[in-house]
């Protein structure tokens, strides 16, 4: 067989230099879309934590709590903050997933603080309940380096996973009996009252993407604000049938049983939402579907019935 002149392997080398930038442009499609399909989880389960085994004098929101922020942050890998380089940077619906539970749970642990970790308003504030509560405000898209005039700087994660440990820290002292978790009916209440306040917001912000996106062009933020929404009513499903366990007393002192349990089935309807492709369509649309105003009505009624089991909870 003849050798290749000179020429000719000048011409293959010149082929292969100019399909190199091609190659290594197909390299990194695949790295993404690879690795986005292996990290992408929105993990709804409605059972996560159900069974879980907590002491007696413990709290069992708590623990769920603790539970939820160690799977999206170490089992599931938190990807909100995942720079350019990682796949997870290019996902959007499960990194708002994630800081729509970390922000309910934030919500939770502020009152934690200033209610059920305490007697009355004149107790001393509990330092594990109230480190937890400092920790989860925290941004969620916070890398270790970070383009800012703390250049090394600690990540969201760090934070979240130290909020994790402080809570259970709270939960082994309250086993313990060397802590308080007030379980009065008043707590109750205004633990409520502040959920169904924070509903309302988000229904609100439905309202506002709807006004703003619906009609015939795809609303490319419309996912952004449901899977938001998506994670805060997982963490409130979640939290709430924790605390259906924990005020186990007054719910039946009150006779509140079914009253409690739709109220904790429309948060479970609203958390499960799962459309295959977010529609912001008109409201009275025939093609397409509006998911947010689905969403906002499922709220509105989580919020009623919020209102109702505080109402009752006052008399």
């Amino acid at each position: 067989m003849a050798q290749p002149t000179q020429a000719e392997s000048r011409r293959r080398g010149w082929r292969w230099l100019f399909r190199l930038p091609f190659a290594v442009a197909a390299l990194v499609v695949l790295y993404y879309l690879v690795g986005m399909a292996l990290i992408h989880r929105i993990d709804d389960d409605p059972e996560f934590a159900a069974d879980l085994e907590v002491p007696e004098k413990a709290s069992h929101a708590v623990a769920v709590a603790a539970a939820l922020i160690g799977r999206e942050v170490d089992s599931h890998r938190w990807v909100a903050n995942d720079p350019f380089f990682m796949p997870g940077w290019m996902l959007d619906n499960m990194p708002n997933f994630q800081q729509g539970i970390i922000y309910a749970l934030s919500r939770f642990a502020v009152e934690l603080t200033d209610q059920l970790a305490r007697v009355r308003g004149s107790s001393e504030i509990d330092p594990d309940a109230d480190r937890a509560a400092g920790l989860l405000k925290y941004p969620g898209d916070v890398w270790i380096l970070e383009w800012s005039a703390v250049p090394v700087q600690r990540s969201s994660e760090r934070q979240y996973r130290e909020a994790r440990d402080a809570l259970l820290a709270y939960n082994a002292r309250l086993a313990q009996g060397a802590a308080v978790f007030d379980r009065r009916a008043d707590n109750l209440r205004t633990t409520l009252e502040r959920m169904a306040s924070d509903l309302g917001s988000s229904s609100a912000a439905i309202a506002e993407q709807i006004a703003r996106g619906s009609g015939w062009l795809p609303d490319v933020h419309a996912d952004d604000l449901f899977y938001a929404i998506k994670g805060r009513s997982y963490a409130y499903f979640l939290l709430l049938r924790g605390l259906g366990a924990d005020f186990a007393q007054v719910i039946a002192e009150r006779n509140l049983q079914n009253v409690w349990n739709q109220m904790v089935d429309t948060m479970r309807q609203t958390a499960v939402l799962d459309p295959w492709v977010v529609s912001n369509g008109a409201l009275d649309g025939q093609l397409l579907p509006n998911h947010l105003a689905a969403q906002g009505f499922l709220l509105l009624r989580a919020r009623t019935q919020l209102r109702e089991v505080s109402d009752i909870l006052l008399k």
